[in-house]
């Protein structure tokens, strides 16, 4: 935990928070924090800054805030990924929000099982845990946007064309395609699909949105290397 992630909840006065939960945790057993320490802080959606510890112990720690400083820019980019396995979600989720994703759509896909839409993961609570965690990694406070394609051509074909406008379209896919560019400093829709790939019919629908495919190279990767290959590559 880089960064001690507060949300309004934790307020107790006008610059004083209190907390009691796993952050608590963290601060006795990693941080090892005690009463005068200043720790670096942020406020969820809002600015970083510094908390000095009032007072800690196992049952809770006071800490008075002081947010001055803009959290990292996002990247501008709105990533379209195929919705992974539920162990693989969770690393991937932290991930993009480690890196600065401005916007995530999970999408489905042939390749994608439909158990995958059933999982627990996909709850709003188990999202934002996971993004939380990848934004304390970052010194990040900002949250990706995140949406849920549970079908792929109606999505495709009446929402993305919007969505991509204005942008540089990107479909991820192995095969006989132009290198993914490198260092861009425009905005980005990429489309990342499933381990090995999109099928025919979803490029071709992915590329009639605007989305044009590109390629890694010869090697097949897991969609959690895919990720941050691709956004370091882009960016």
């Amino acid at each position: 935990m880089n960064l001690l992630l507060l949300s309004s909840d934790d307020f107790i006065a006008e610059n004083r928070v209190r907390i009691t939960d796993r952050r608590l945790q963290h601060l006795n057993t990693v941080n090892k924090a005690s009463a005068g320490q200043t720790l670096r802080a942020g406020l969820l959606g809002g600015l970083q800054g510094n908390a000095l510890v009032l007072s800690i112990n196992e049952d809770a720690a006071e800490l008075q805030v002081d947010f001055h400083s803009p959290p990292p820019a996002k990247l501008p980019i709105t990533l379209l990924l195929a919705l992974p396995r539920p162990k693989m979600l969770r690393r991937t989720l932290q991930t993009i929000a480690s890196m600065g994703v401005a916007k995530l759509v999970l999408i489905n896909s042939y390749r994608v099982e439909k158990s995958f839409w059933q999982t627990p993961f996909l709850q709003p609570e188990a999202l934002h845990e996971q993004l939380i965690l990848g934004l304390e990694q970052a010194r990040d406070t900002v949250l990706p946007e995140i949406i849920l394609a549970k079908r792929f051509k109606p999505f495709v074909e009446d929402e993305l064309p919007a969505m991509a406008a204005n942008t540089r379209g990107l479909i991820a896919h192995p095969g006989d395609y132009p290198e993914c560019p490198r260092a861009l400093s425009e905005s980005v829709t990429l489309a990342i699909g499933p381990e090995g790939g999109w099928i025919p019919y979803e490029v071709e629908l992915l590329s009639q949105a605007g989305l044009n495919p590109v390629q890694l190279g010869e090697r097949i990767l897991r969609v959690e290397t895919a990720v941050p290959a691709l956004l370091a590559r882009l960016f």
